[in-house]
């Protein structure tokens, strides 16, 4: 028995030995292996989930959204009726851009906590003043428009200091401005050229680069798109930036650090002011001359367009590529619906819609960021 035992041990031994290394475990390396790659696919897919986490708590993930599902339903729809063309596109792109110029700075102001509804009359303002100087008086262009920026910036610091000096809301404070400069500049074209449409003609660089064309765009989209960068990158890449954020955050407390609320506000009613009339010289030039109240369409637009790119009426949150996106989709349902050949009133019942689920949406997200850090 000894003996067979001892035969045997050898044999296994023998046999052992003959395998190649490892082939005895073949089993384990397989488990091993499996259990590697498991967790390998586990890290992978919590890291994505946490990628698409932050990307979502990003202001322009939402607008973005909206405007690639408005863009692809009226693509679908309006298809056929050249809206994706070139000409469709510029169509859209045109009117974005006009409204980009001011909404974009309105958008900021309202991240800093504060409204400027007298862009509309500002608008009209910078309108009349460059057609009344040039077109009635016979200035140089160069000297109009540096008339009309003048004023526009002067109504920008008259908001800003009765808004931060007497504590009314912006609102009221710009409503009023609205009212007083539509009726003052009513007043002045009436009483210069007895109408209210003063008309001017343009020629040369200046014309070229305020209100030219790229093909089928007019320049007023480079204009938009520098001024949405600009913007961009005082949001995020500067201290003014922070001051911003910061502003309309939580204004007390803004303040208890160190930071100029006031003239952060200040700084900005004046940018706004100015981008609306620079749109009004744009369009005092585009169209050939300016008339009253040729900027009351924009009085809402710009806050709508804010709104729905993940401004929040509170203040304290958005960015300058959702305002853009959110001004983009703006555009694309007011032109696409003529390009539907649906009723055009339908375009106020989608962006009223759009607006309420913009609103409930950035409130959501924010309450989400704030709770999770």
């Amino acid at each position: 028995m000894g003996l067979d035992r001892l035969t045997q041990a050898i044999e296994r031994q023998v046999r052992r030995e003959s395998e190649p290394p490892g082939s005895h475990l073949p089993e384990l390396q397989v488990t091993a292996s499996t259990g590697d790659a498991s967790d390998g696919d586990s890290r992978d897919r919590s890291r994505a989930r946490r990628v698409i986490a932050r990307l979502l708590r990003r202001p322009a993930a939402g607008p973005f959204l909206g405007a690639v599902i408005v863009y692809v339903f009226f693509a679908i729809f309006a298809g056929n009726n050249s809206f994706v063309t070139v000409d469709g596109t510029a169509s859209w792109a045109d009117q974005a851009a006009e409204l980009g110029i001011v909404a974009v700075p309105v958008g900021v102001l309202m991240i800093a906590g504060e409204f400027d509804l007298s862009i509309a009359s500002v608008i009209g303002l910078g309108g009349l003043t460059v057609s009344i100087a040039t077109g009635h008086y016979g200035l140089p262009l160069l000297v109009s428009i540096a008339i009309a920026l003048a004023l526009s910036v002067m109504v920008g610091l008259i908001n800003g200091f009765v808004t931060t000096r007497t504590g009314v809301p912006s609102f009221i404070v710009t409503m009023a401005t609205y009212f007083a400069i539509g009726g003052a500049s009513l007043y002045a074209t009436r009483l210069i050229t007895s109408t209210t449409t003063v008309g001017v003609t343009s020629s040369g660089w200046l014309h070229s680069v305020l209100a030219g064309s790229v093909h089928q765009f007019n320049v007023s989209v480079v204009w938009c798109v520098g001024i949405a960068l600009v913007a961009g990158h005082v949001l995020w890449r500067t201290v003014f930036g922070n001051w911003i954020f910061a502003t309309g955050g939580d204004k007390a407390t803004a303040r208890a650090a160190g930071v100029p609320t006031n003239r952060v506000k200040v700084t900005l009613f004046v940018t706004s002011s100015a981008a609306a009339g620079l749109l009004g010289v744009i369009q005092a030039l585009e169209y050939g001359g300016g008339q009253v109240g040729q900027g009351d369409n924009f009085i809402f637009d710009a806050v709508i367009a804010a709104v729905v790119g993940g401004v929040l009426l509170q203040g304290g949150y958005g960015s300058a590529l959702g305002i853009m996106l959110g001004v983009v989709t703006y555009s694309v349902v007011n032109t696409g619906i003529f390009y539907t050949g649906w009723d055009p009133d339908l375009a106020q019942l989608i962006i009223g819609v759009l607006v309420l689920i913009a609103v409930l949406a950035n409130n959501r997200l924010r309450q989400r960021v704030l709770s999770s850090g």
